[in-house]
């Protein structure tokens, strides 16, 4: 494959996840693609944002790959359901965007988080790159929908810190509702991640009149609290910020005249996930 990814004069970094980025990385050769996806010399990235305090423990540096199976139809980033819309970098490179934060990551006791898009659609430039952070000394976290958690080797999932893992629905019939995929995959990586004793997150993103069901945030909470290595849960409260997004890539938009949730539906949700005895928030 190419020794170097073509050159983009789109910033690695960007100031929000929310920023729409398309088409950067088209002119890289169909042969260079399959090539980094077999060995993880060079990864597709809509970008890295500094300074999150949201996306795992402590301050963090956060990279968002391009690339995802599933069409969750809240979703705020579609532009990075497409590999080739995202930025070609080695993994040299995003290695070094990565040291040059580490200090500072280590003083404020955060670290880098791998986020998407669906990072293990990228599979083996993920786990080259935790190995690599990992060595740094640098507290490492993924955020995965779990859908290609077979993927990674026990070995590899050591590399990784935390697991925060994105539950869309707990039935099959509402996870193909709302992602337009079966999750039987997803609920084997988690069981597969308490069997490994691998510190884990739940998210829950909480749209009214698609994922505020009672009966299945009960059941992900009893599911949840059967795996023993659930420290937090997370109710993410439904927005639109990334309905623009939808709009200029011409995707019709579903939840276009959705609200967010109220603050009393959101105290619902969390009270739902403590009365199974986790720590939800």
């Amino acid at each position: 494959m190419a020794t170097h990814p073509p050159e983009t004069a789109v910033p690695l970094e960007a100031a929000s996840p929310f920023e729409m980025r398309v088409k950067l990385g088209e002119q890289v050769p169909e042969t260079d693609v399959r090539s980094a996806l077999k060995t993880g010399d060079m990864g597709f990235l809509h970008s890295f944002t500094t300074g999150s305090a949201v996306d795992g423990p402590g301050i963090r540096l956060v990279a968002w790959t391009t690339a995802c199976m599933f069409r969750c139809r809240y979703c705020h980033n579609p532009d990075t359901w497409t590999l080739r819309n995202g930025i070609p970098v080695t993994l040299d490179k995003a290695l070094g965007e990565v040291r040059k934060y580490a200090n500072g990551l280590k003083i404020m006791h955060g670290g880098f988080t791998l986020s998407g898009g669906e990072p293990l659609m990228q599979d083996r430039f993920a786990a080259r790159l935790f190995a690599g952070v990992k060595a740094m000394g640098v507290h490492t976290a993924i955020e995965t929908n779990g859908m290609f958690g077979e993927r990674l080797s026990d070995e590899e999932l050591r590399n990784i810190d935390l697991v925060i893992l994105d539950m869309k629905a707990f039935s099959h019939e509402q996870h193909l509702r709302v992602t337009g995929m079966g999750n039987a995959e997803v609920m084997d990586f988690g069981r597969r991640l308490a069997e490994l004793k691998r510190p884990m997150w739940l998210r829950y993103v909480l749209v009214p009149g698609l994922t505020d069901i009672h009966e299945e945030m009960e059941a992900l909470a009893s599911y949840g609290a059967s795996l023993g290595v659930v420290e937090r849960v997370e109710i993410l409260p439904f927005h639109q910020m990334g309905k623009y997004k939808w709009e200029r890539l011409g995707i019709e938009y579903e939840l276009a005249q959705t609200e967010p949730p109220t603050l009393e539906a959101v105290a619902t949700a969390v009270a739902v996930f403590r009365a199974a005895g986790l720590d939800a928030c």
